[in-house]
């Protein structure tokens, strides 16, 4: 994720731009694959273009390869919602040419073998993320190509410096992408993908809607310029996104509630923060909460939190507990979706799991707890949340579509947006969103929940952890995913 720094635990509430009344989509399936490597294209189908995304255990996100230049060079891409700028590792970066590592293995750029390569902003190109690492270049315009679409004079960047050995798609709003954060003008924005998809008559309007399935899946998809009914459960609620400072950025919505439940019980988790400011965003892998949700969170699921690794573990039996936790978005009336236990307990290891060494946890294989702490915003809802939700990115109208996922669903009816400014298909808007600054009570929960989520996966006095001190041997930390965000 590279949403800009600026946004705050506090925004603007501001009207939702009038809709307006297409045809045409283009759509990337999700597949799991063990190599990136092994990618293989689909053929065209009718007016629906397919491309394989991977989910990355290793690296953390999802994958697409895509095609860059004349003749065409594939590269293998981190899809994100969280970001605006399509940017490429150049194969003369050092990162791409270290022996002692795996260099840039899915893929790096040549402009030199490219015919179509042109230079618009020598130098111009510079990101940076929370973590330290960066990645600064060339803008440039050349063909980039999606399972046989092509779009003509795509602007992306050249990662010439780079410490990040792949390269990213980033879907967001414009005015998140890096030019604009470096100039601080809102005129440096230049059309990104999904303008310059609806530009060239790709698609109707710049919208799409996104379908990961469930950690363990084979198949999903992003849906460019249209939905697919059968991929969700239920009905499909339109919520506001909210701006900052007047300008919309990063698809930041209201979540307003949280529960846990478990088959002893439910509780109601509350923060000073609520109404809390969180972003959708794909190119995440974890969640981040404020402080004081996460601990709870943390307790009614059995997680201790490591300060030697700063991060919040818990035995990957967990995998089968009953337990899950609601998420509620826009007011009291509006959607809710539940995720549970098995799309929030990640392997930290690529091999051989740690141990707990001590504790009520003693001799059980440790794993990542799916949702952490932020000490401020913003706050994420990454892959571990949008996993269990149907998300539908309106970038024209400013609001999200969502609805619990359809796991496994091996159904489709792709509708697609009627024009551009067209309203989300099939979506109703949600009611009292004028509600969503109302501030709940701030109490201490019950954990009545607590012990059922332990319980149904097998672990005795799992809450009791919390307060234990503990161990872990062979820690070996590999695949955490990046905090993408730009610093501005």
């Amino acid at each position: 994720m590279k949403s800009s720094l600026a946004v705050v635990a506090s925004f603007l509430l501001a009207g939702v731009a009038g809709a307006q009344s297409g045809s045409g989509v283009v759509k990337w399936d999700i597949q799991k694959r063990q190599q990136p490597q092994d990618f293989k294209r689909l053929g065209r189908r009718a007016s629906t273009y397919e491309e394989v995304i991977s989910n990355e255990d290793a690296r953390g996100g999802y994958f697409a390869t895509c095609s860059l230049g004349t003749p065409s060079q594939n590269l293998t891409l981190q899809l994100d919602t969280g970001s605006s700028d399509i940017w490429v590792p150049d194969t003369a970066a050092a990162v791409c040419r270290a022996a002692r590592t795996r260099g840039c293995d899915l893929g790096a750029f040549n402009p030199d073998k490219s015919s179509t390569y042109v230079t618009v902003g020598a130098g111009l190109f510079d990101i940076q993320y929370v973590d330290g690492s960066s990645s600064k270049g060339d803008y440039f315009t050349d063909v980039f190509e999606i399972a046989g679409a092509k779009v003509k004079n795509m602007t992306m960047g050249l990662g010439v410096q780079t410490d990040i050995a792949y390269g990213l798609v980033g879907v967001g709003y414009a005015l998140n992408e890096a030019i604009v954060g470096d100039t601080q003008q809102a005129s440096s924005a230049y059309p990104n993908l999904p303008v310059t998809m609806m530009n060239e008559g790709l698609i109707n309007t710049v919208a799409y809607s996104l379908w990961l399935n469930d950690l363990d899946a084979n198949l999903g998809n992003i849906l460019f310029g249209g939905i697919d009914t059968e991929k969700y459960r239920g009905e499909l609620t339109r919520i506001d996104i909210y701006p900052v400072q007047k300008a919309f950025t990063s698809f930041l919505v209201a979540l307003t509630s949280l529960e846990a439940s478990s088959p002893s019980g439910s509780d109601t988790l509350t923060s000073s923060k609520f109404p809390i400011p969180v972003v959708l965003d794909s190119g995440t892998t974890l969640s981040y909460l404020p402080q004081d949700l996460a601990v709870q969170l943390w307790k009614e699921a059995g997680a201790v939190y490591s300060s030697q690794f700063n991060l919040a573990v818990l035995p990957c039996q967990m995998q089968n507990s009953k337990g899950s936790f609601s998420f509620g978005f826009a007011g009291p009336d509006g959607p809710r979706i539940s995720v549970g236990m098995d799309e929030l307990v990640l392997d930290l290891t690529a091999g051989q799991p740690p141990l707990f060494t001590n504790g009520p946890y003693k001799g059980m294989a440790a794993c990542e707890f799916g949702i952490q702490n932020f000490t401020k915003g913003p706050y994420l809802l990454g892959d571990t949340f949008l996993r269990s939700a149907y998300v539908v990115y309106d970038l024209v109208n400013n609001q999200i579509g969502i609805a619990p996922t359809d796991f496994n669903s091996t159904k489709s009816n792709i509708v697609a947006f009627a024009s551009q400014g067209a309203p989300i298909p099939s979506a109703t808007v949600a009611p009292n969103q004028s509600q969503v600054t109302n501030q709940p009570s701030v109490t201490s929960p019950a954990y009545a929940a607590s012990p059922g989520f332990t319980d149904s996966a097998g672990v005795k006095d799992g809450a009791s952890a919390m307060a234990q001190a503990f161990g872990l041997t062979q820690i070996c930390i590999v695949g955490l995913s990046l905090v993408l965000a730009v610093v501005v």
